[in-house]
């Protein structure tokens, strides 16, 4: 490559950055005198070099749009243009943007924007270290809100992070997260997890099951409750529960499947509860490599209705209430940033199940 065209390059990427900056602000996602991240922290959250981020910020400094303060950082200007609608800016932070929190982001989008109020995103990818850097970032930038998925799986001491996020100076609200315990003294918005697991065994039993297993991918914030729930349902004594299995996300895989459903088999179960859906997909396969009709041989209910009406043969599943999930969580945190004194609020959606051809019913449905 050419001196000449790499120098272009360079040029392209600062007028890139400075262009998002640019959007940034007079969109009202960084306010008037908030101070942006450092030129590192704007280096690596934008996969460029300091020379390409110190460009950018020196022609939006040149626009009025920033002030660079020696020794301080770099600042947004007053009197920016004001935002539509009551101008509040709610910073949310989600563990990753794919498969299940594109819905809750959907909910939360409609809300806020029906409340003429803007969202400021950020996604920590299960990683504390991401997740305080971008909450950092929010708080300095001037969010009136925010709406936070922490990590609290293998965390230290999960009290003291639920209580500093309780204790932040604007409105806080946690999504998909809390304590099960009196020590939880912050807002949320969950799904009952708990009765989701109950609700799958009992569709299982109405169907005429009573060896019911549970299959589960481990460290993971959902499978305490869930299996709690599965536990709950299996204390009929008209159930039996066979033995259940559990590992990390990492270690499913088509072997374990294989092994654990031939395991069922032997075992005498003849329907399976599997968290998550891309679990359950193994086990369909598994079961029809070894062999076994699913429904006919096996039931199978997902937990998680992602990707579940891909698999070969479409799967029942437990579907959490994703979008109304988000909107709730957003018309909690504008709430308590009208209200500050509003009593803490602590709210569980109940998931549903959506009936598919896994577990027979459908089946029942179309004979009858």
């Amino acid at each position: 490559m050419s001196a000449e065209n790499t120098a272009s390059g360079r040029e392209l990427k600062f007028r890139r950055m400075a262009r998002q900056l640019r959007t940034e602000i007079r969109s009202g996602a960084w306010v008037a005198g908030a101070k942006l991240p450092t030129e590192q922290e704007l280096a690596r959250l934008h996969n460029v070099s300091l020379t390409t981020v110190r460009r950018a910020l020196e022609d939006l400094a040149e626009e009025g749009l920033v002030v660079r303060r020696q020794g301080a950082g770099t600042f947004v200007a007053g009197q920016q243009p004001p935002v539509r609608g009551d101008g509040s800016v709610v910073g949310v932070i989600v563990p990753d943007t794919t498969l299940y929190y594109p819905k809750v982001l959907k909910g939360i989008e409609e809300t806020l924007a029906a409340a003429g109020a803007r969202l400021m995103l950020a996604c920590a990818h299960y990683n504390p270290s991401e997740e305080e850097t971008a909450l950092q970032r929010m708080l300095d930038s001037g969010v009136h809100g925010l709406l936070v998925v922490p990590t609290l799986v293998g965390s230290p001491d999960p009290a003291a992070t639920v209580r500093r996020l309780a204790a932040l100076p604007v409105p806080t609200v946690l999504i998909e997260r809390g304590l099960d315990d009196g020590d939880d003294e912050a807002d949320h918005v969950r799904t009952d997890h708990r009765a989701g697991g109950y609700s799958a065994v009992r569709h299982l039993a109405a169907l005429g099951h009573t060896r019911i297993a549970l299959l589960t991918r481990s460290e993971n914030p959902t499978h305490g409750p869930v299996t709690r729930g599965f536990q709950d349902a299996m204390a009929d004594p008209r159930l039996t529960a066979v033995t259940p299995f559990s590992a990390p996300m990492r270690a499913w895989n088509p072997q374990v499947a294989d092994d654990n459903v031939r395991r069922l088999a032997e075992e005498g179960a003849t329907a399976v509860v599997c968290f998550g859906d891309k679990e359950a997909l193994f086990v369909v396969s598994a079961a029809r490599r070894l062999g076994l009709a699913v429904p006919g041989d096996l039931a199978i209910v997902a937990y998680d209705d992602e990707i579940a009406e891909m698999a070969e043969i479409p799967l029942t599943a437990v579907s959490p209430p994703k979008r109304a999930l988000g909107r709730r969580a957003a018309e909690l945190v504008l709430q308590r940033m009208r209200e500050p004194d509003l009593p803490v609020h602590q709210i569980r959606l109940r998931p549903g199940i959506v009936v598919r051809q896994s577990c027979g019913a459908a089946l029942k449905e179309n004979r009858s």
